[in-house]
């Protein structure tokens, strides 16, 4: 790689703060963007830093109260660079200190390096992955008059890998702004700890939720389960633009590896969707945990939740079956033997009826279909819970918290008997789950009490975590938020949620004007566990040129009998 030429010099800064950077005279303001990624050359590190600020500075306070008239370009270009100038302000991320043995180019420091295949090389240092650089945490900052320079295709294989990595499962998620080079997310470390997708309506978090998904697809680096709320990932959805058009979903890209469960199978049908299989969950299998998640959808009161407990503990798992049977005289002598409230106990009846109405809803099944779920995943088949017309906030938040319920169980079992016996054969397949609208389950009020506060709480250690998309982090739990290892955040405006999603965040603060400056399409801050370094990328497109890239057989290409059928679920029943 030839030299690069040297942007500006670092004249100020600090640990806390940053660096200032003043640019040279031929280098245009207007081409330092936020969210850039740029490269300081210290005398013994390199540097790699975000520019967080652009600002216009002068050399005279007589400029600024006698600027040149706009048609005097003359004397414009004699003040360019002199009497007035750009800075920058850059915020490190992450430092380099180079080999003794490192080539300097003799100008600014840059090393020579070569490239071979997937190979790089920085300094002196063959690169065969990026797992063999050791990136350190900036505990320091570089003298003054350091130079700084664009980042290179080198930086960014370095700093994010590629996907033709031989030691690492990387996945690329877009491109920096201004360059052609892959950022790759490190997919091991991104399904090993919950993640988060935000942004505001209409910035493209389902694409970019379907692309992450069929990255870890792809990478086989975990097994999802995903709660579908707006029948958006596992069949085509319809792309947003002026012509209407459709993408491809999970179930067409990777029709051997992805099953689909319907609980509207009427509308799953008219979709065009072949041999989805139908879900149903019955009554018996609601339990009062799940009535407190959607009281505020059933208008339950305390007094009714705490009736509830009383009736589950005296009928089992039959307590709304029996409770919808009831009459008044059988409720009054109910009451009087067991000490519970008539006016509550009639009024739970009254407002549990609704739960007849939704399409899913049986008294009674005779087939258990979570216990089918469960056999998929297993099997290490992806699933996708395509609600329909069943997408309102009651029925969409009642049948993911069933399901993930007893998903939380069945992996605490596997788990403890993973660590009791030490054979790789019980390792639970690591899961992701994926859910939308995460504030309604993960709200400060009710985060403590819902399956889903717990396991991004907890189960990361019984190898499950979740994929919450959301367009209102601000009304995400502050705890659980801080147990979000990677947010991958498209444009945000309010501050409420801007704050929400630098909680827990070193050095979050010099981040704001980057978010708040991001494109309202296709464009998103990474930041987390799954990346080395905070970056601004643009998206990668969910496009024909990316179903070719996933390699997946195409849907009419697919031989009958790698089709995955119902019937090969059936398993013995696992004790819910």
């Amino acid at each position: 790689m030839g030299m690069s030429q040297p942007l500006g010099s670092v004249i100020q800064g600090s640990l806390s703060q940053g660096l200032e950077v003043r640019l040279h005279p031929d280098i245009s303001v207007e081409d330092m963007r936020v969210g850039k990624f740029l490269v300081v050359q210290g005398r013994r590190s390199q540097f790699f830093c975000m520019l967080t600020d652009v600002a216009l500075g002068t050399g005279s306070n007589r400029i600024l109260a006698h600027p040149p008239e706009p048609s005097n370009l003359f004397l414009q270009e004699v003040l360019a660079g002199t009497g007035t100038y750009g800075t920058i302000n850059l915020t490190p991320m992450l430092m380099f200190t180079q080999n003794d043995g490192a080539e300097s180019d003799g100008v600014g420091g840059r090393e020579k390096t070569k490239k071979k295949g997937a190979d790089s090389s920085y300094g002196s240092l063959e690169v065969q992955s990026n797992a063999d650089v050791e990136l350190l945490p900036v505990k320091t900052i570089p003298a003054h008059f350091s130079q700084v320079y664009d980042a290179s295709d080198r930086d960014f294989r370095i700093i994010f890998g590629w996907e033709d990595d031989p030691h690492r499962r990387n996945f690329a998620i877009g491109q920096p702004i201004d360059m052609e080079v892959p950022v790759c997310l490190d997919l091991d470390r991104f399904v090993e700890r919950s993640n988060g997708i935000f942004g505001k309506s209409g910035t493209g978090k389902s694409f970019l939720t379907r692309l992450l998904l069929a990255g870890v697809i792809q990478r086989q680096a975990a097994v999802n389960l995903i709660f579908d709320m707006h029948s958006e990932y596992g069949w085509e959805a319809v792309s947003e633009g002026k012509q209407f058009s459709t993408v491809k979903g999970l179930r067409q890209l990777f029709p051997g590896q992805v099953q689909m469960f319907t609980l509207d199978p009427e509308a799953t049908q008219r979709r065009g969707v072949r041999d989805a299989q139908e879900l149903y969950i019955s009554f018996d299998q609601i339990d009062v945990e799940d009535l407190n998640l959607v009281r505020g959808e059933l208008n339950l009161s305390e007094a009714s939740l705490e009736n509830a407990i009383i009736l589950r503990n005296e009928f089992g798992k039959a307590w709304i079956n029996r409770l919808l049977t009831m009459t008044n005289e059988e409720i009054q002598e109910f009451c009087e033997t067991k000490m519970g409230s008539k006016s509550s106990i009639m009024a739970l009846q009254r407002k549990l009826t609704r739960l007849a109405d939704i399409k899913y809803m049986k008294a009674a099944s005779g087939t258990n279909y979570i216990t089918q779920i469960l056999a998929a995943i297993d099997e290490g088949k992806h699933v996708v819970v395509e609600f329909g017309s069943q997408s309102n906030m009651l029925a969409y938040m009642l049948a993911t918290n069933v399901i993930a319920r007893r998903i939380h169980a069945s992996y605490v079992k596997k788990a403890d008997r993973y660590l009791q016996t030490k054979n790789v054969v019980d390792r639970p397949r690591q899961l992701m789950i994926t859910i939308e609208e995460a504030h309604r389950f993960l709200d400060p009020a009710t985060a403590r009490q819902t399956i889903f506060g717990t396991i991004a709480r907890e189960m990361r250690k019984y190898f499950v975590t979740l994929l919450v998309v959301d367009q209102r982090p601000s009304g995400i739990d502050n705890e659980v938020m801080s147990q979000i290892g990677t947010r991958i955040t498209a444009l945000l405006n309010d501050e409420k949620d801007i704050d929400a999603i630098f909680t827990g965040v070193s050095g979050g603060q010099s981040l704001r004007s980057v978010l708040a400056k991001l494109d309202s399409k296709q464009q998103a801050l990474v930041l987390g566990h799954a990346v080395p370094m905070p970056v601004v990328v643009r998206t990668r497109p969910y496009d024909s040129t990316f179903y070719a890239q996933v390699g997946a057989t195409p849907w009419e290409e697919l031989p009958d009998e790698v089709v995955f059928k119902a019937s090969e679920m059936a398993r013995a029943d696992l004790g819910f």
